[in-house]
């Protein structure tokens, strides 16, 4: 068996997770092994979606223990239902979420595992992974010695397939005992705006930016676009008050969008690792020797404090954010 570790938001299967489904769907198809999902929280509501995504089987487990997400508490589950169920490869979204509960249990299985990967086959009978290394500037294909094979996903990447699944309902027992750590309280921040590593659109600021206050533009042309706003490193530690989770980078979040248009930003190494797996980039800058445009797919040279209004005029005039 595949199994795909998915996420539920708002009683319906986070895009990222759906993505993985159907790549498990794929791989499943390719080896003739059945496709799980498994699913954990305080309630599974909505989790019989994942029959429209290919699963075979739905796993769910509810408990307490599970109401608020426990990296040991749900560690501890994904590796137990891996080893009940006989599953060989085991997937999960490159979510926070992903990338935290998805290497845990690969310790406690003694598995091999590959992060954030762009490309996955079944070879033999065994997981190869293809991920971005030295920060995006090559890419290298992994192999798995182990028995089960971990893996997660990057949002954004794997196409979106819909192909109906058995779907049969299967509930497994939340994990009980002491764990090192509880969550005790989540104090969620307002909000609304899709995230960055699910958006299909994102309009990124640097240093050119020259105050927080003028990501005010950005936030203009986003809206226009249907997009999310991201900052380069630089800006988010500027002081300017932009807060981490809008860092686009090697030390924030990896983003691959149908566009980015980055604004102002050079194009550092480090931010080029966060979104080189962009489908279209288009650079705005100043200067015309910026790293940046050896990067684009369409370049402007200009102030981008002109350039931006511009293109929002242009944006909403055509109706694109409403469609």
């Amino acid at each position: 068996m595949i199994l795909v570790f998915c996420e539920l938001k708002d009683g319906q299967i986070r895009k990222p997770s759906a993505e993985a489904l159907s790549e498990g769907r794929r791989l499943a198809d390719a080896s003739g092994k059945k496709l799980g999902a498994l699913f954990a929280g305080a309630s599974c509501a909505g989790s019989a979606e994942a029959a429209k995504y290919g699963a075979d089987v739905i796993l769910t487990a509810e408990g307490a223990s599970l109401a608020s997400y426990s990296s040991d508490a749900f560690a501890q589950l994904v590796a137990d239902a891996v080893k009940a169920k006989g599953a060989t490869v085991l997937l999960a979204a490159a979510t926070a979420m992903g990338k935290d509960v998805a290497p845990r249990a690969a310790a406690r299985m003694g598995a091999g595992y590959a992060s954030d990967v762009t490309g996955l086959a079944m070879v033999d009978g065994k997981l190869q992974a293809v991920r971005p290394v030295y920060a995006g500037k090559a890419f290298a294909t992994t192999t798995f010695t182990s028995a089960v094979q971990v893996a997660t996903t990057r949002p954004n990447v794997f196409a979106l397939a819909e192909k109906a699944g058995a779907g049969a309902a299967e509930a497994l027992a939340a994990p009980a005992g002491s764990f090192k750590s509880i969550v005790k309280e989540i104090l969620a921040k307002a909000g609304g705006k899709v995230d960055l590593t699910e958006a299909n659109v994102i309009v990124s600021g640097g240093r050119g930016m020259k105050d927080g206050a003028n990501f005010k533009i950005l936030e203009d042309l986003a809206d226009a676009l249907g997009g999310v706003v991201g900052a380069s490193r630089a800006a988010v530690d500027a002081g300017w008050g932009l807060p981490h989770s809008m860092q686009v980078g090697q030390t924030g979040k990896v983003v691959s969008p149908t566009l980015y248009i980055a604004c102002g930003i050079s194009g550092a190494i480090q931010h080029i690792a966060g979104m080189s797996g962009s489908k279209f980039i288009v650079a705005i800058n100043k200067d015309p020797e910026a790293p940046i445009f050896k990067l684009a797919s369409y370049g402007i040279v200009g102030d981008l404090f002109e350039v931006v209004p511009e293109l929002t005029k242009a944006a909403q005039a055509m109706g694109i954010g409403k469609g």
